[in-house]
């Protein structure tokens, strides 16, 4: 426990540190880095060979490109660079035929999609929200993480009823429940915190932080916390059928990339799209 705190306040600062690069393209490379370690962990998960780099190799050009499209110049490449991918998987597959699994070079196509798709949802806030977009980003990252330790808690101290046990054996109903009610909590935690720095600083907006914006939160984070609790059922599959405990050992403590964001895969498309389609339009 002593080492999960610690790795949690390290990342909490360098978290803090991340969000000062915000309006900068250190932000999209910091972004790009987290998800490449995050599919260099699928690809060790999945087991591929050392032969089969490229399978990986075609990706970092790829992930690069996709979290730098907030600039015209770049999103210009992004469909036909998505064309290349898939195209470069799939005669890698023909000249391969025998020797390399379909299943592997699909999950790890998919799981990938899933991550960037994830990341890439940062991205995506950063360019039409401005300073705005601290605050969602951090909306997602409470919904997942207070999710999660609320969930950790309440199922130590009340969990009697199982919620997966073939998946995730430590999971109870009454730790989800918990989970949801501190999401919905660190929801409007931190949209106070935001409505008190709207006030005070010209960075950010200074209107719809009335109730209706608190009950729009909290019920963000009802679904939010659902779909973080799916997340961390998905990861579990894989790693159980992948034969592994965690996906790394980046964050003592608590993992790998994916053993910290598991949560976060679902939720922060989610949010994104939401915000997108109600908060600004």
């Amino acid at each position: 426990m002593k080492t999960r705190v610690i790795t949690a306040i390290v990342g909490i600062i360098v978290l803090i540190g991340v969000m000062f690069t915000f309006n900068t393209l250190i932000f999209n490379l910091v972004i790009a880095a987290i998800t490449l370690i995050a599919i260099h962990e699928i690809y060790s998960a999945l087991g591929f060979e050392k032969k089969d780099w490229l399978m990986y190799a075609v990706l970092v050009p790829y992930t690069l490109l996709v979290m730098t499209s907030n600039y015209q110049v770049m999103r210009r490449l992004v469909m036909p660079m998505s064309f290349l991918l898939v195209t470069f998987y799939a005669i890698y597959l023909v000249v391969r035929n025998g020797t390399i699994s379909y299943q592997k070079a699909s999950g790890l196509l998919v799981f990938s999609g899933i991550v960037i798709f994830c990341f890439y949802s940062f991205v995506l806030l950063k360019e039409p929200y401005g300073y705005d977009a601290v605050f969602f980003i951090l909306l997602i990252l409470c919904f997942a993480w207070g999710g999660d330790t609320c969930a950790y808690f309440a199922g130590r101290a009340f969990g009697k009823h199982k919620l997966c046990p073939v998946v995730s054996p430590k999971k109870t109903v009454e730790g989800a429940i918990g989970g949801v009610l501190g999401t919905m909590v660190f929801g409007v935690i931190i949209t106070l915190v935001y409505s008190v720095a709207a006030n005070r600083m010209e960075a950010f907006t200074r209107s719809n932080i009335g109730v209706s914006m608190y009950v729009i939160i909290a019920l963000l984070a009802c679904v939010a916390a659902v779909l973080g609790i799916y997340g961390d059922l998905f990861a579990s599959v894989v790693k159980r059928q992948c034969g592994i405990k965690d996906y790394g050992t980046i964050f003592p403590g608590h993992g790998g990339i994916l053993d910290r964001f598991d949560s976060v895969m679902f939720i922060a498309p989610f949010v994104t799209m939401v915000i997108t389609a109600v908060f600004y339009a």
